[in-house]
Parts: C-alpha cells; structure tokens; sequence
C-alpha cells in the first residue's frame, strides 16, 4: 500500500489547453490587424494633416510679409534721385511691423539700411542683406524667403523694390518671427499623436472585444457538437454491454467492449481539452500499475515485457493510458519483424519502450512528432514476405537493404489523417524513409506502392499528452540496435503533513 501525503506544492495543470493557446493567439493576431490597420489610416491621415497645417502656415505668413511689404513700398518714393521715407512714420503697416528696413544702393555701390525697426540686431547679417538685394534686382518683383537674423531668430522675409524712374533704387525689407507659427504647428503635431495613440487603443480594444465575441459561439457550437458525440457514442456502448453481460459472453469480449468504452472517453476527453471546453484534471497515481493494465489490454501483448519500479506521478489515467498505448502499438507496427519484441521499462518519472529496429535517422526524430507524418501498416502478405526474408537471409542487414529504399508519404495539410487511419494512395510521396515509432523497416514492400512506415497522429499525441503533463518525450538509439522512446513525467513529491490518505 502506498501512503500518499497531500502536497505543499504540486504541479498544477496547465492553464489553458493548445487549442485555446491558439484561439487566443488568433484573437490577439486579429487584435493586433485590427490596431495596425486603424494605425495605418490614422498615420496617413495625421500625416496630410500635418504637411497642410505646415504649408498653410508658411503660405500665411509669406502672405503676410508680402502684402505689407508691397504696400510699404508704395508709400515711399524717389525724387531726383532722392528717396523720401516720410509716410513710413505715419503709415500703420509700418508700425504694426515685426521688423522694418529700407535698403537703398546708390549706382555701383552696396545696400544702405535705413529706417531700421525695432534694431539692427533684428536684421539679417550682411551677406543675407547682398542676397536679397542681387534677388530684388533678378526677379524685379517682389521675394520672399527665410533668413536668420543676428541674434540667430528665425524670420521670414519679403523684400518690395521701389522704382527710381526705370531702375529699382531701393528695397522695403519687412520680417516677421516664425517661432510662434512653428510652436502652433508642433504643439498640433502632438495633440494628432497623443489623439491617434488613443484611438489605436480604443481601437485594440473594440477589436479585440468583437474578436473575443466573434469565437464564442464558435466555441460554444463545438462544445454543444462534443456533448453530443458523447451522449451518441456512450450510450450504445452501455447497451451492448448489457446485451454482453447478459448473454454470458467471454471475458474476453467485455474486456473489448470496456477498451472501446475507455477509448471512446479518451478522445471525446481530447477533443474537449483541445477545444479548451475542459481542462485536464492530475491526480496522483501509479505509473507502473497504469502501465502494466494497458500492456494487458492490447491485442498483441504476448512479445510486449514490463519491468517498473513503483512510481507515483501526477496525471491523467485515461491521456496517460493512450500515450502509452500509441508508443506500445508503434514499436509494434515498426520495431521489426512481426512478433518482436518490445521491451518497457517504468522508472522514477520515466517511461521507456525499446524496440529492435534499425531505428530513425537523427535529422527526422523531431519530424515523426508532426501530425501528418504517416505511413500505411504492413498488409499480411509484406508480413508473411518479411518474415520469409528474415528467415531465408539470416542476417538483420536484410531489414536495412529494403529500409533504404522505402519512401514515405506525407499527406496535404487539409488532410491529416485520424489516429489509426491509413493515408490514401495518392498522398504526396518523398524520397527519404522516416520510419514512426520504432522506425522497424517494413521488409517485403513494393517499390510500387512505396509502402512504409509512419507515425500517423501517435507520436503527436504522445507529445501533446507529454506537454498537458509538464513532461517531455523524445527518441534515442539503444545499447545494441534498435530504438528507445521516452517519455519523462515529473515524480509526485509529497509534503510532509499529518492527513494522509490511500491510493
């Protein structure tokens, strides 16, 4: 009798199952599409946005230094050469400007400033003072530009040329700051990015609710489809027991009837935690008691040897159960000639099966645990041929010879095959053998059918029932030829404490 303690701290059974992982994952990717396009949108609109207020902000203020720079110069004028500036003291555009001057150059000689407002410091240095006036003389209209002025204030200028008969004699510089304009436009810039990151979010939000609102009647359909299942498929099977029991069958048939009932459980138990309807409960159990009742159940279990040491984990009976059932019934199928042996071997958090194949190429141990990777079983003429062969040659390089030229097939995606199933002819074929579990050649097939072995939906089950547990499973060469799968399970620990109770 084993005394089990409760535990201080046992490993707790995953959160989520993988099919609600990727529901999730799937929701947060439509969240994320959702967010990104409302994203795209918002920058492509704050973006014209942006260049508009910054192109009519300039064209403002080009409008404006302009018009006061062309009504300045018509208020002044020449007289025999000389030019008067008296309406610039009486006239508003001139007090209302930022900053005034007059350039005046006489025949030949270099621009004189006058009627300076509000300083000098306020106008451009001498060699931005050259430049608008050679502008001036080249367009013969009126300019405008950007130019710093000394104290390194950036203005926006317009230089008006008053005439002198046919020549232009002087100029009407009239400036105004761009600092203010320029804090205007950056202080929309950030409002339209703290308005478009608020809208991003509002708009992950609603995704990602709409999403969420989306999948659930999905989930509820498939959880209402499953519960169905269950009621159709149990039920029938109560009867034939009943039909079973009462007729005074053997008991070998009520053991078939109660292995197909146990089954039926498991994948309806799946399919639910797939679907994320149902979690998967651990309790404490035996590993090695667990194990040696399903050797017992299987068909085949005359070759199949259990050496296990008491072992008590954490887990499910029934996932457990069909794990080691698929690894039994692959080393079965692919471990050898008909009637080899299997060896398992039940350790402290670990469950082996050894088979005498010539094992699986390390390249493709990883790939045999992809659902898809399948094979058709040997037909009982490739049996009868594979014994025949074993016994005629005497040697085990014979399995080898026929393995190197087997292919497998590979079905499409859309259709991976059920557990057991046997992948149609027409499936996709590939030139490299990748033997399932056990990776036993199939001695005796026909290059024609380019019959070999596989995996089916197994060894991803295996895996997947290994990950519900917090474990892991992998293939290994062993001592002397052949294969080992290996499933590690955590151990059970048990906390000290005064309650205890009895498994």
């Amino acid at each position: 009798m084993i005394r089990l303690r409760r535990a201080a701290a046992m490993p707790s059974a995953p959160s989520v199952s993988p099919a609600v992982t990727r529901l999730r994952r799937i929701r947060r990717t439509m969240t994320l599409l959702f967010a990104a396009t409302t994203a795209a949108c918002l920058v492509v609109l704050a973006t014209v946005a942006v260049r508009i207020d910054s192109e009519s902000r300039r064209s403002g203020l080009d409008h404006e230094v302009d018009s006061r720079a062309v009504g300045l110069s018509r208020a002044v004028w020449f007289d025999d050469g000389a030019l008067h500036l008296e309406p610039l003291r009486e006239d508003e555009l001139a007090r209302s400007a930022e900053v005034l001057a007059v350039l005046e150059v006489a025949p030949g000689g270099s621009p004189s400033v006058w009627n300076v407002v509000p300083a000098r410091s306020a106008l451009p240095q001498e060699d931005w003072l050259d430049h608008m006036w050679r502008s001036v003389l080249e367009e013969q209209e009126t300019i405008v530009l950007s130019a710093p002025s000394e104290k390194g204030e950036r203005l926006r200028w317009a230089a008006a040329p008053v005439w002198d008969g046919d020549r232009i004699g002087a100029a009407v510089l009239v400036g105004t700051a761009s600092a203010r304009s320029e804090h205007d436009h950056d202080l929309l810039v950030r409002w339209l990015a703290l308005g478009c990151t608020a809208l991003v979010g509002c708009a992950a939000a609603v995704g990602h609710l709409l999403s969420g609102r989306a999948m659930r009647p999905a989930l509820g359909q498939q959880e209402q489809f499953l519960a169905e299942a269950a009621h159709e498929l149990r039920t029938p099977l109560a009867t034939l027991r009943l039909v079973v029991e009462r007729d005074g069958s053997s008991a070998e048939t009520l053991r078939l009837v109660d292995r197909l009932s146990r089954l039926v459980t498991g994948l309806l138990t799946r399919a639910r935690t797939e679907a994320g309807t149902q979690r998967v409960e651990l309790v404490p159990l035996r590993l090695d008691q667990l194990v040696e009742t399903t050797v017992e159940e299987l068909p085949d279990h005359e070759d199949v040897t259990v050496s296990a040491e008491p072992v008590v984990v954490l887990g499910d009976p029934d996932l457990l159960a069909q794990a080691v059932r698929n690894l039994v019934e692959n080393a079965q199928r692919h471990g050898g000639p008909p009637g080899s042996p299997v060896e398992i071997t039940v350790t402290p958090g670990l469950i082996t099966v050894r088979d005498h194949g010539t094992g699986i190429p390390l390249a493709d141990r990883e790939r045999v645990f992809t659902r898809g990777v399948t094979g058709r079983p040997r037909t009982p003429w490739e049996r009868t041929a594979a014994s025949w062969t074993a016994t005629v040659s005497g040697r085990a390089t014979a399995w080898r010879t026929d393995a190197a030229s087997e292919t497998y097939s590979v079905p499409k995606a859309d259709a991976v095959p059920k557990e057991g199933a046997v992948p149609k002819a027409g499936a996709i074929r590939e030139s490299s053998a990748v033997p399932g579990t056990g990776a036993g050649p199939r001695t005796g097939a026909s290059p024609e059918t380019g019959a070999s072995p596989g995996t089916g939906a197994g060894l991803a089950i295996v895996r997947w029932v290994a990950g519900l547990h917090h474990g892991s499973v992998r293939l290994a060469d062993a001592p002397g030829g052949g294969l080992l799968a290996e499933l590690g399970l955590p151990r059970y620990v048990a906390a000290p404490t005064s309650s205890s109770s009895s498994h």
